[in-house]
């Protein structure tokens, strides 16, 4: 052994050898010593994780569970325990999606079909939800149907991104998607079902945008909407409400397979606290989202590969044929425009907005005249932008987001809606530069209806809860291009109940919902 000739470092001596390294340079050794001395600054705990599974699973901790003390009797979910609470959950989730000609719903699981150890724990929970007996009926009975319940924006990025063709992040950080080949609503492919129930209460005939179909045709539809979202391995259901007056809410389901309309659907609807997600129960009204899915044309009624048909009685709407996300929004205020008017209640085409001394305006128009910017005024309280109740408590918004037209939409003219176009807000057929991913709002390729959805909230002087008083000044927008009105016009209130009766307009296409007869004969219903 060679002379020690090395400086010693710590628990490690350094020694030079009689051998030769390359280009003649003295090979050097090093011989560990025992010592209680720390020899790295690598302190920090190791993690657990064997595997690069095993770390990914720990980077995610489950949610925590709500705090606040629920009363035994407010709920069918208040006093039971969180096992049976997630089963009846996915019970009620499993007989919304349930056929009608097997009488049964699909074996459901929560969580993505992507995640391994996900879809095998709820498997093993949920097996005695099915009845084995029904193995033989189809394909469809031997599989689970993953559900994507309630996802938070975050993760309905991350469906889009990995799954959907056409999503991308822009440089604002919201979602952009494409609708396919409908850019627009379908106004003449929307029916609703004509029965005894809704026979002597909604308008019929000619003039009127109430397209009738049958309950058979209807169920038919229902049969295919409901079969084609059963054979998908995963699809999302949102659970969420309408109206933010808690004496009159409504409690409304959406089963769809796009994570782009749940996304939608969570920004446009009243999104529920984890303690009313508790007690939500069954839903008041289910929508049916196989847009992805066309009709079949052979079926009666049907003009083309598009039918979206509502069901009053049923409190059910099925949509095939188009995954424009906005059949969803004004299929529910048709349903609002059924059910609230039996509650003496107003259901209005309007934004809402009110000012620092509680005075509250409403503008009435149809879409492109000016609600959204109108109500998004800088200088006064948001309540909502286009869709609100009238009752004897003041005025609530429907809906808990905006949807509002992007076309030429700029900073300076609109500040607040360019700025909600952030992470969480989607964004519809707009163009955008592919390295920076900023949007060309003046770009119309892909249509000139652009949209983007956000929460309310994030317009800053949102009013939360969105309620007011009674309405102080109403503003009838009438989007006139021949000049027949001026440009400013106080009415009196017989000049008032003419034109709202009338929806007086031009150069709007109308595309309403169903008009209520006995609203029109009392001057309430707009369009």
């Amino acid at each position: 052994m060679a002379q020690n000739k090395g400086a010693e470092n710590g628990g490690f001596r350094f020694t030079r050898t009689g051998s030769m390294g390359r280009q003649g340079l003295p090979k050097i050794q090093t011989h560990h010593e025992a010592t209680s001395e720390v020899c790295h600054d690598d302190s920090g705990t190791p993690v657990k994780a064997k595997t690069i599974d095993e770390l990914h699973s720990l980077q995610k901790k489950k949610s925590s569970q709500p705090t606040t003390p629920i009363n035994g009797t407010q709920g069918a979910f208040a006093a039971i325990s969180e096992e049976d609470r997630q089963k009846q959950q996915l019970q009620s989730i499993s007989a919304s999606l349930a056929s009608l000609t097997r009488e049964t719903g699909p074996k459901v699981v929560k969580g993505d079909p992507a995640s391994k150890s996900e879809g095998q724990k709820a498997t093993h929970v949920e097996h005695h939800l099915y009845d084995a007996s029904l193995f033989g009926v189809s394909d469809s009975a031997l599989k689970f149907t993953h559900i994507l319940y309630n996802l938070s924006p975050a993760e309905l990025y991350e469906q889009a991104i990995k799954y959907e063709k056409g999503s991308f992040i822009t440089a604002t950080g919201a979602l952009a998607t494409l609708s396919g080949a409908k850019t627009g609503r379908s106004p003449r492919d929307k029916r609703v079902v004509k029965d005894e129930e809704t026979e002597n209460e909604l308008w019929w005939g000619k003039g009127s945008p109430n397209i009738e179909m049958d309950e058979h045709t209807f169920l038919v539809n229902r049969e295919r909407a409901v079969d084609y979202l059963n054979s998908l391995d995963k699809v999302y259901v949102n659970d969420q409400f309408l109206n933010w007056d808690p004496e009159h809410r409504i409690k409304v389901r959406i089963v769809s397979a796009r994570a782009y309309h749940s996304l939608f659907m969570h920004n446009m609807c009243i999104r529920p606290t984890a303690e009313e997600l508790l007690e939500f129960g069954t839903p008041d009204f289910t929508i049916y989202n196989a847009g992805q899915f066309p009709c079949n044309r052979y079926t009666h009624y049907m003009t083309s590969s598009t039918s979206v048909d509502l069901n009053l009685s049923r409190r059910e709407m099925v949509i095939l044929g188009t995954q424009y996300a906005g059949e969803m929004k004004k299929g529910l205020f048709s349903v609002m425009h059924y059910l609230m008017p039996k509650l003496q209640i107003l259901s209005l085409h309007s934004g809402c907005n009110m000012g620092k001394d509680g005075d509250v305006a409403l503008f009435f128009g149809l879409s492109g005249t000016g609600k959204t910017t109108l109500s998004t005024d800088h200088n006064r309280y948001l309540i909502g932008d286009d869709e609100h109740c009238w009752s004897n408590n003041g005025v609530s918004n429907i809906e808990g987001g905006c949807y509002a037209k992007c076309i030429d939409l700029s900073k300076d003219k609109e500040p607040d809606i360019w700025n909600a176009i952030k992470f969480g807000t989607v964004v519809e057929n707009i163009v955008f530069d592919e390295h920076t991913r900023e949007v060309d709002y003046s770009e119309k390729s892909v249509t000139e209806n652009t949209r983007a959805a956000y929460p309310i909230e994030y317009i800053p002087n949102a009013k939360i809860p969105c309620v007011g008083p009674h309405p102080k000044n109403v503003i009838l927008l009438a989007c006139d291009a021949f000049g027949v009105l001026p440009p400013v016009s106080k009415l009196s209130l017989a000049q008032t109940m003419y034109h709202f009766i009338s929806g007086y307009t031009a150069l709007v296409l109308i595309q309403s919902s169903f008009h209520l007869k006995y609203l029109l004969v009392a001057c309430i219903a707009y369009y």
